[in-house]
């Protein structure tokens, strides 16, 4: 039986990675606040090293291989931000990386993979195919896999986030975190029910096929058919035998919130209009939610904006105004 992760693990994680992520900034949001008639920040870690979150796990699952691992190099799925974030920790750590991915993966994202010194796998039509890939390299290469969410290293080195928002903010009532694969959820969540089990805690997703939440609805992983959005990181199963992050969504979130694509499109244009910040779909997605006046009673809100890694040409029509229709099968 896996062994649980706890409050100590985060605490441990910050010390491993500390001098290798940004403390991101928590920045007031006048314009939501004054939305919702509650006091709103922004953790901007759209701002962190490689325009993600992704960073804080994967140089925890880093740092902490053995050097023999760390000969052997590393290898993950990724939807572009796992994988630039592993390329990044990679490098620096004098380590190979491969990333798998599937052919949804936005262009710039694949590009800024390669610009980290990975080498880049292109595999099928979801983020379970492209693990077909992983697997192959790990069998008959002896690489060492670092998988995106679903691991134990990568979800206390998530949960990083959530200790410097209970830290700087301890009378939050709500936080709204972006979910795809859960370990951003699972680890942040972590660490605020630890804290302050009265935080109440919310994972936000995109409408078009979101695998945490129908697994959830299912009472086991179960995979959906992945679908352009314009939140394109958050796509992606949970794997058939997820370990932790399945459980950890389930019994530490208060709530769910799905998003449709004209939600995720204004809440980029939010962002960047009222608060200065360039975010992607995924990371604007707990923006969108409040907007659209989908979180009741939210209170004292910290909404994690996790990812700034959008084709800018698209950002530009989507914050001009334009109805970008990304939706067409």
């Amino acid at each position: 039986m896996k062994d649980p992760i706890t409050f100590a693990d985060v605490l441990s994680a910050r010390k491993t990675i500390a001098g290798h992520v940004i403390h991101t900034p928590l920045r007031p949001s006048a314009a939501l606040s004054d939305r919702i008639g509650s006091p709103v920040w922004l953790k901007c870690e759209q701002q962190q090293y490689t325009g993600s979150f992704k960073l804080r796990g994967a140089a925890n699952a880093v740092l902490r291989l053995r050097d023999e691992e760390k000969a052997k190099g590393v290898v993950g799925v990724s939807t572009g931000n796992y994988g630039r974030a592993l390329a990044f920790a990679a490098r620096n750590a004098g380590i190979r990386s491969i990333i798998c991915m599937s052919e949804l993966v936005p262009q710039n994202k694949v590009d800024g993979i390669r610009a980290l010194g990975a080498e880049v796998r292109i595999t099928g039509q979801s983020q379970d195919e492209a693990q077909h890939e992983v697997d192959r390299l790990v069998e008959q290469d002896g690489m060492i896999m670092l998988p995106p969410f679903d691991h134990a290293d990568v979800i206390a080195g998530q949960g990083t986030l959530g200790l410097e928002i209970v830290e700087a903010l301890p009378d939050v009532d709500t936080l709204l975190v972006p979910l795809s694969g859960g370990g951003l959820l699972a680890g942040v969540a972590l660490v605020a029910k630890s804290v302050n089990p009265m935080i109440r805690v919310v994972g936000i997703t995109m409408e078009r096929g979101c695998a945490m939440i129908t697994s959830l609805q299912e009472g086991k992983p179960t995979s959906v058919k992945e679908l352009p959005t314009l939140a394109d990181s958050l796509g992606g199963g949970i794997g058939e035998n997820n370990q932790y992050t399945f459980d950890m969504c389930g019994d530490l979130t208060d709530d769910f919130v799905l998003v449709n694509e004209a939600q995720i499109a204004d809440g980029i244009r939010a962002a960047y209009h009222d608060d200065q910040q360039v975010v992607e779909g995924a990371g604007a997605v707990g923006i969108a939610a409040l907007r659209a006046g989908l979180v009741d009673n939210p209170g004292r809100t910290v909404v994690l904006t996790t990812g700034c890694n959008i084709d800018m040409d698209l950002h530009k029509r989507i914050v001009g105004g334009e109805d970008v229709d990304l939706m067409a099968e």
